[in-house]
């Protein structure tokens, strides 16, 4: 009885808000110290015209909106947020994989179709995600004036990403096959350790951008 009746709805209500809501932890401080100060606002000004302390706080709760209604539109938010996170993960992987294919020519001073391909591989990887950042970047920043985001941007991001992360993996098993093979073995080595650091970027961000994608599927209307 003593825990039910001395309960802040405000805090309550920021828990059962901030369970239902997934993206950047940065962004997500940000928006729930917002919502916060919003609720701590409402509490205050009814207060002063003398309502009691947890009447003021159920109304501001109240008057703010039930969490399952507005959690869409903050998630919304949050899965943008995610999405320009992981495109700008992609845009650094980039030049890490440029340079892992530059390694392999310089590797491949004797005629070795593993090498050529696994450069061809390479470039493919990094054009893909170089591409990846543009076009969500692009879509996610100031065109948002003129055009809405895409609905299923996030979506497409994140399996992207995540088919970028998949062949940076297997760049990586292969580098370091090949590189027991080859006679340039450092350089091919050191390549393996790059593509290996990209794939663990561009994965662990692609697995948080799907995640946001599902939460944010359907919640608002396209």
């Amino acid at each position: 009885m003593n825990t039910a009746q001395h309960a802040d709805p405000v805090e309550d209500y920021l828990a059962t808000l901030a369970t239902s809501l997934h993206g950047p932890a940065r962004a997500k401080a940000v928006m729930m110290r917002e919502v916060r100060e919003g609720l701590a606002d409402a509490v205050e000004a009814q207060t002063r015209f003398g309502v009691p302390h947890g009447q003021a706080a159920h109304r501001a709760v109240r008057d703010f909106g039930a969490a399952d209604e507005v959690a869409p539109w903050f998630q919304r938010e949050l899965t943008i947020a995610q999405t320009r996170r992981t495109a700008r993960v992609a845009a650094v992987a980039v030049p890490i994989l440029v340079a892992c294919q530059l390694l392999v020519h310089l590797a491949a001073r004797d005629p070795d179709w593993r090498l050529g391909a696994l450069a061809a591989h390479l470039a493919a990887v990094a054009t893909a995600a170089g591409l990846l950042a543009v076009t969500a970047l692009t879509a996610t920043g100031p065109l948002t004036r003129l055009l809405p985001t895409p609905h299923r941007l996030p979506t497409a991001v994140a399996w992207t990403a995540t088919a970028a992360a998949a062949g940076m993996a297997l760049a990586t098993l292969a580098l370091g096959v090949t590189s027991i093979l080859s006679t340039d073995w450092p350089l091919t080595s050191l390549a393996g350790v790059l593509a290996a650091l990209a794939h663990g970027v561009v994965a662990s961000s692609a697995r948080a951008c799907r995640q946001c994608a599902r939460a944010g599927a359907g919640a608002l209307p396209t």
